[in-house]
């Protein structure tokens, strides 16, 4: 259980990272020039200048993180899934937790939420010097 955990907290954290840098700081220095956004949002905020070198950065983030995330966030779901599985969570959980990922911010209180139940419910086998469980 403890390398399973393990697995899902490095991958959630990352993700988690992603997130908050992908649309905390890409989409706003790509696409905050007062002009529309993704074809249905009329104007934003004039924050950058369009053509500027923080509106590329931004860009770059946008693409290059965003795929990023893309592919980690289906090494979580599998990681996630996987943990799921082991520590017999309810689906209704399972979903809740799957689905945060997709949350900048939020995807922190349910990888904290998830390491909780976990470390409340496998507390025997958690403890150093326990002997682990079969390999996962």
């Amino acid at each position: 259980m403890r390398g399973t955990l393990l697995r899902y907290r490095v991958m959630a954290t990352i993700v988690g990272v992603l997130l908050v840098v992908l649309i905390l700081i890409g989409v706003p220095l790509a696409n905050f020039d007062g002009s529309s956004m993704w074809g249905f949002i009329p104007s934003t905020p004039a924050w950058v200048t369009p053509g500027s070198g923080a509106q590329q950065l931004g860009e770059d983030i946008t693409h290059y993180l965003g795929v990023a995330h893309g592919w980690l966030y289906m090494i979580f779901l599998v990681t996630a899934f996987l943990l799921a599985r082991k520590a017999l969570w309810e689906p209704g959980f399972t979903v809740v937790t799957l689905l945060c990922g997709t949350v900048p911010v939020l995807s922190f209180w349910a990888e904290h939420r998830a390491t909780k139940r976990v470390r409340r419910e496998y507390a025997d086998e958690l403890a150093p010097g326990s002997t682990p469980g079969p390999p996962v």
